[in-house]
Order: structure tokens, then sequence, then C-alpha cells
């Protein structure tokens, strides 16, 4: 054991020091936020006009950790959209995407397309797919088992008319896209237990879109597809974990402070205070079974059938939301509890049809926490700037609105960033359950390599935009492996 002992010193400083240098481990991904123009701040009502696009947009009907170059910032009043950049095909090329959890299927804009924008507001350099291009790129049949699959969910369909597997999602804003399925290499940075794979390489089916209408025409916020992260067959993540490239898990986390970001990973983020709740079955959204609603630790009298599960009715965790959505039934005690704590300290008012408050102190200091309290006894915290948004200052006061919104006669709870942001969410599709915990989303995270929370881990914080600080973060994570298998090979 004596002679053992120094080389296990020295393997722990050489750890510690590759650490150190790893800022930016690339086992995550920084979110990026669509950005507005200079200026060009929302106001409640724009906030909740573009969510209701998006919830239109929500369609109708064991492996390792994935990193994605993710980039960005989070604002609730800067109009904005997580996306990602793909590479696809071969060679690959470059392709941004939304990233959207109220979806299965990532699709891309294709050469000759009618209707897809050939600019971005965001900034970004816009590419059409093409399959011809690709050396890899395969075009799928309708007697391909993915296909069948893909019917039985109704991201699919196939004709009499061809043998090409086909789709067509209309969506709630008027906008829509059809196309066809390819199949074609994915790029990936894979890290494995034990090992990382640069610039590898997966088959995975997606859509190519030749058309498209309604908001997916403009250019303002114009990106080259949409990145399904639903749990149905034909969602990538579904398909990398069938391959065994990845564990059927992945994880995010929302920086709420200004500087934005965030973490992303196909992979469990592992923190001691997760609580979890089952997913409610047989639903083609991430639905939870929602039982109550506190304010400052008083249960709302909210009759528990309002937050029940039907085909337009439950509560969704989404994202993709900006704000956050409450039940009719239920949105008006919510409002009527918080402005009730606060009667004494703050000042109601109405700001454009918003229940709003003026206050001249701390809005900590003020508003009560409030607790949704899920089935298995999870209760997910939320602070007051996980339920309120700050509107404007009027000299020495500020005006803080109510966030949540009312969904007028629907029965439908939606949680997007307002809720979701500075808290680990993890969506555990294994074993059909999202977990939750408040955390800083500017720290490094714990990632289960193996999906199964076991003895793999990952140190995980913020990549580098910068393509030479990536490759340096590349070299040290296969350095740092290396020592890990040789602390094995020591102690075996």
């Amino acid at each position: 054991m004596a002679a053992v002992l120094p080389a296990w010193i020295m393997i722990t400083l050489l750890v510690l020091e590759a650490a150190v240098v790893m800022d930016g481990f690339p086992t995550t991904l920084k979110l990026e936020r669509r950005i507005a123009m200079a200026g060009h701040e929302l106001e409640l009502s724009r906030l909740r006009e573009r969510d209701r696009v998006r919830h239109g947009r929500l369609l109708q009907s064991s492996g390792g950790v994935v990193d994605f170059p993710v980039l960005g910032t989070y604002d609730p009043f800067l109009v904005g959209l997580y996306y990602t950049k793909l590479q696809l095909g071969s060679p690959p090329r470059d392709f941004y995407v939304q990233i959207d959890t109220g979806s299965d299927v990532l699709w891309i804009g294709c050469k000759s397309c009618n209707g897809c924008p050939e600019s971005s507001g965001l900034k970004i350099q816009l590419n059409l797919y093409d399959p011809g291009s690709s050396k890899t790129a395969s075009y799928v049949s309708c007697s391909d088992k993915r296909c069948k699959a893909g019917i039985q969910s109704s991201d699919s369909s196939c004709s009499g008319q061809s043998n090409q597997c086909s789709y067509t999602f209309q969506y709630g804003d008027g906008s829509g896209t059809s196309g066809y399925y390819v199949s074609d290499l994915l790029h990936l940075d894979t890290i494995l237990q034990g090992s990382m794979t640069a610039n590898s390489t997966a088959p995975i089916m997606f859509g190519c879109s030749v058309s498209q209408t309604g908001d997916l025409t403009k250019t303002d916020r114009a990106v080259d597809g949409i990145f399904g992260f639903g749990q149905q067959s034909l969602s990538v993540i579904s398909q990398l974990a069938s391959q065994g490239i990845t564990p059927r898990v992945f994880s995010h986390c929302l920086n709420g402070n200004n500087d934005g970001g965030g973490i992303l990973v196909f992979g469990q983020i592992l923190e001691p205070n997760m609580v979890y709740t089952p997913l409610v079955s047989a639903q083609s959204h991430y639905n939870l079974d929602l039982r109550s609603i506190s304010v400052g630790g008083k249960v709302l009298s909210i009759d528990s059938s309002v937050f029940s599960t039907s085909t337009n009715q439950g509560t969704i965790i989404d994202s993709g939301t900006t704000l956050a959505y409450l039940a009719d039934q239920a949105y008006d005690p919510f409002v009527s509890a918080i402005t009730n704590s606060v009667s004494q300290t703050a000042s109601p008012v109405l700001f454009q049809g918003n229940q709003c408050y003026q206050i001249t102190s701390s809005v900590t200091d003020i508003f009560p926490q409030v607790s949704l309290n899920f089935a298995g006894s999870a209760s997910m915290i939320l602070n007051p700037q996980d339920y309120l948004v700050s509107q404007n200052s009027n000299g020495g006061s500020n005006v803080w609105c109510i966030g949540f919104q009312k969904i007028q006669g629907q029965a439908l709870t939606i949680l997007g960033d307002l809720v979701l942001k500075d808290k680990i969410v993890v969506y555990d599709l294994a074993n059909q359950q999202i977990g939750w915990t408040n955390y800083d989303c500017s720290m490094a995270v714990n990632v289960s390599a193996n999906g199964t929370g076991g003895t793999e881990f990952l140190n995980a914080g913020q990549t580098s935009n910068d393509a030479s600080s990536r490759y340096q973060s590349h070299s040290m994570i296969t350095l740092l492996l290396h020592i890990i298998a040789l602390t094995g090979l020591l102690f075996s």
C-alpha cells in the first residue's frame, strides 16, 4: 500500500489540475435565448401572445453524455427561444434548430422548400439541408420500422401513391410544415464510461421540410428547424438511447439572472436535494399530476379535479414557454391569495389588464413562497421571482406583476421558463419521472454518464463558445479519463 500511495497522490493532483483547467466541461450546453433587437422589450400582453403561439405549436395530436454547443442568455422580457447547432450529413453541415420539449420530431428546412425563411433576425446563417449533397443520406420508405412506429404516434404518414415516409404537422397558430423523412448521420461529442469519442456519429431519422406556412415563414426569429425533445420513438433522444449512445434522460438548468445561459445535457444531472414525481402515463406531452397549490404555507381551496389530466386538461412542463399558465378555475384563487398576503406592504394596481403590485422594498421581503404540490410528495418551491415579473420602475418604487397567466375557459396548466429557471430539471424517460431542485445554474453540476445515477460522474460547468477553448477542454477530458482509468489499474 505504501508503494501505491505516492502514485495515488500524484493522480489526485493531476485530476485536480485537469478539473481546474476544464472550466466549461463539454458535457453541458449553454442555453441560447433568441435576443430581440436592442430596446425592443415586450409588454406582458405581447409575451402572452408569444406563448399563445407557442402553445398552438404543441402538436395536436445506458450510454453517454452528449454535448451540443448551445449558447445565449435568458430574460422573460426579451422575445426568445432556445436553440442549438447540429451537424448533419457527410460532409457535415451546420443547422440551427429550436429546442422544443413539446414535440417529438427533429425536422430541418430542405432544398427547394416553399416558405422556408432565407435569413434570420437571430443573426445566424440559415442553411437548407440537401439529401443529394450528403454521401450518407437515404430516404426512409414506408416499410421502414421507424416509419411504422411514427404512424402509431401520428408523427409520420404514408400514402398509396408513393413509398416515401412523410409528415404533415399543423399547429394551432395557423402555421404548419410538411415534408418527408430521411436518414443521415448526426455528429456528436459523446462521453462514454471510461473514454471520450470526439466527433462520433450516429444515424438518425429526421424530417426534411419542403413546405412551411404561417409564423414559420417569418424571419425575425427564424431557425433552420425544430428539435423535438418529446418521448415518442422518433425523437432524437429516443433514437440515440435505442442505439445505446445516450441514456434515455436529459436535463436542463436555466439561469435566471441577467447573464442568462444555463446547462443542457443528454444525461442525468445529480444533486442530493432532487425530488421526483411520476409522469402521467399515456400522454403525448410531459404531463404531471399537480395535486394542490400552497401560498405562504397555506393550501388554496381549489378542487383537485381542476388539475386532473384529460385530453385538454392537466399540467404540462414545457421549457419552450416563456411565462406560466394556470387553469382558469385555479387562477383567481391564486391571485387573491397573493394579494391578501401582501395587503399591508404592497399597493395592488392593474397594469394593462394584469394584476400588479407597487412596492418600495425588496420583492423577496414582501411576497410569500409558493409551493406546487405534485404526486409522490414532490413540491416545487417558487420564490417571488418565479411567479412575478418586474414590469417597470417609477421613482423609488417598482411594479411587479403576476407572471402566471390565465388561459380563459381552459383547464390547462403550463409551467414555463418563469417557473423552471434557477432549477435543475431532469426528464427521466427511462423511469417515467421528472425531478427538480432549486439551484444556482451558473454553478457546475454532476452528471451521470450511464443514466442510472450510478458510479460514473462527470463534473459539468458551462462550456466555452471559443473553438480553441473547446478543443482544449476535450483534450483535458481525454487526459482526465485516462488518469481515471490508470487509477483503476493501480487499485485493481
